[in-house]
């Protein structure tokens, strides 16, 4: 992943990708002309700019397609990359994704003369609470987390928590965006945007680009590349059910049943059970979705969320480390490169080369990464070639030389 940054300070989109798949080819020490086909993940832009992207790279003429899923669009390309590989149509594949946003509060719907894509959850919303003036996200995170809040007995405080903590570890990121930690009360001081977040619980608007190699077990083997392989041995993609809309709850409406659905599915897929996992990389848009997520991903249990942070579980030390990166608070939120760079640190974690914020002989990660509208992507990763922990059956009934590795 390239450094995240505060938008219009830095490269263009082209250039910041071209630095993302530069790094990720180097990484793997091969040339862009072993990458068979290539999915580029974005949420502001025309079409064809993942073409404009890897043009740069080579103009190979292999399948490029270009996938936008709001804040999930990252991991969507990652899923799809992932699939071509495990499907047996390709044996290296890429994944890109970056963004240059606009200054200030996320907008959708900037177009005038067109259903909004997130109209119905929009409507939910203010039967709900009202539609307020102002920035919509935190509207939607702001008001989960007060309904969270009544339901369980959860405090600002647990928020303050979460953000002092992603702020502390993105001090030690030198890609991060934010990189200044700051005190539960700094945190509580800080501005209000809506119901109980202040600022410096939600996400900063972004630019950045990541990427990532995809090979199959075959190729890992023909390349030399066992001793990095990183394999992704479980990943799913869910969107919302129908309860959205049939029940008034802003917690459905942000995510947490697709959420908690494609964990579930995860887990009994895979054989993982939630205490084995070591680092987690969970889309903290704001502190209230990582509150409301450490239960859909089964990392406590129902209710137990303030319980889960007082005790500092979350944390090293603790029983996982969540967003050692700093997260989207700290780290940054460039919508069509977070799933991505979540994907980067795992891969980093669980080699060992994550410097100042490494989590101690890590083994298992987990993914989470969440569009409003709906989407989400859960995935599982552990080292390649050393651990058979569990015996994992690839869905598809293919040979074993299939399973997707990074």
């Amino acid at each position: 992943m390239t450094n995240f940054v505060k938008p219009n300070t830095g490269k263009d989109y082209p250039e910041m990708g071209k630095e993302a798949v530069e790094y990720a080819l180097a990484d793997a020490n091969m040339p862009y002309d072993v990458v068979q086909q290539a999915v580029c993940g974005y949420v502001s832009g025309d079409s064809c700019c993942g073409q404009r992207v890897l043009y740069q790279i080579g103009m190979t003429g292999i399948p490029i397609y270009n996938v936008n899923n709001n804040c999930a669009t990252g991991s969507t390309a990652l899923y799809m990359a992932k699939q071509l590989v495990e499907g047996g149509l390709c044996d290296c594949a890429m994944a890109v994704g970056f963004e240059k946003m606009a200054p200030g509060p996320l907008v959708n719907g900037k177009f005038e003369d067109r259903a909004n894509p997130i109209d119905k959850h929009l409507k939910i919303v203010d039967e709900i609470a009202g539609i307020q003036k102002g920035p919509i996200a935190p509207q939607f995170f702001g008001n989960a987390a007060l309904e969270y809040m009544k339901k369980y007995g959860a405090t600002e405080l647990h928020l303050a928590k979460i953000a002092a903590k992603n702020h502390r570890h993105g001090s030690k990121n030198p890609r991060a965006q934010i990189r200044k930690a700051c005190s539960v009360e700094e945190i509580l001081n800080s501005r209000r945007i809506h119901g109980p977040l202040t600022k410096l619980e939600c996400c900063p608007t972004s630019d950045g680009a990541a990427a990532a190699v995809l090979m199959s077990e075959k190729a890992v083997i023909k390349y030399g590349l066992k001793e990095k392989a990183i394999e992704i041995i479980g990943m799913e993609l869910a969107t919302d059910t129908s309860d959205v809309f049939k029940e008034k709850s802003m917690m459905k409406v942000i995510g947490y049943d697709m959420t908690a659905m494609a964990a579930k599915r995860l887990f009994e897929k895979t054989g993982v059970s939630p205490k084995e996992i070591d680092v987690v990389e969970l889309h903290d848009c704001f502190a209230s979705n990582e509150m409301i997520t450490y239960e859909g991903l089964q990392l406590c249990g129902e209710g137990e969320a303030g319980k889960f942070i007082d005790a500092e579980d979350n944390t090293f030390g603790g029983k996982v480390v969540v967003n050692p990166s700093g997260g989207l608070i700290a780290k940054g939120h460039p919508l069509g490169a977070t799933g991505l760079a979540q994907c980067a640190e795992l891969v980093w974690q669980l080699r060992g080369e994550a410097g100042e914020r490494q989590v101690p002989f890590a083994k298992i990660g987990l993914q989470h990464n969440l569009g409003i509208g709906g989407a989400v992507v859960v995935a599982i990763y552990r080292k390649g070639f050393q651990y058979n922990t569990h015996n994992i059956v690839p869905t598809n009934e293919r040979s074993e030389d299939i399973r997707s590795k990074l």
